[in-house]
């Protein structure tokens, strides 16, 4: 039952990349992007969107990653509360 779920995660990648890469390939006209100053850029457009959605989940990430400190943090703390708890109650 595992195999065939692999295989599955498998071909659905395939359709995605697929999906994917003609998309980029039919949206390959260069597009101008504008800056402050007069300043221009000739980029294709999949390059324009790739780099769009890398820079969109880097900053997501980023985002995350000091909420994902602070539940670590906490979930160390609360690993040692009962520990601490049990040498309490042994020394009386």
């Amino acid at each position: 039952m595992q195999g065939l779920f692999r295989i599955l995660v498998w071909l659905l990648r395939v359709v995605v990349f697929i999906a994917l890469f003609g998309l980029a390939i039919k949206n390959d006209r260069a597009v101008e992007l504008r800056f402050y100053f007069d300043q221009s850029w000739q980029l294709p457009l999949s390059l324009v969107v790739l780099v769009a959605f890398a820079a969109g989940a880097a900053l997501g990430l980023t985002a995350a990653f000091a909420t994902l400190v602070r539940q670590g943090r906490d979930l160390l703390r609360l690993k040692q509360k009962p520990a601490d708890e049990g040498r309490q109650q042994e020394g009386h």
